[in-house]
């Protein structure tokens, strides 16, 4: 699960939910979930729309990497 769909299951609400409260469409947020980079101004206002339901979150939760990533480290 990545960053997007673990913000969103923290906030219990379904994609088209998410997609009115950050004012982009459902596509969008799908999009997101499977990986496309969330700009800027959206995380802004997907850490507003957290804060509104009483979530907590910040860039660093909206840009985390994927669950069992481990950047460019490699094993012998």
């Amino acid at each position: 699960m990545n960053s997007i769909a673990h913000i969103r299951a923290r906030l219990g609400v379904t994609q088209a939910v998410m997609a009115k409260g950050i004012n982009v469409s459902q596509g969008n947020v799908s999009n997101y979930e499977r990986g496309q980079s969330m700009p800027p101004d959206v995380a802004a206002r997907l850490i507003r729309y957290a804060a509104s339901v009483g979530c907590t979150i910040c860039h660093n939760d909206v840009y985390a990497p994927p669950a069992g990533a481990h950047g460019d480290a490699r094993r012998a």
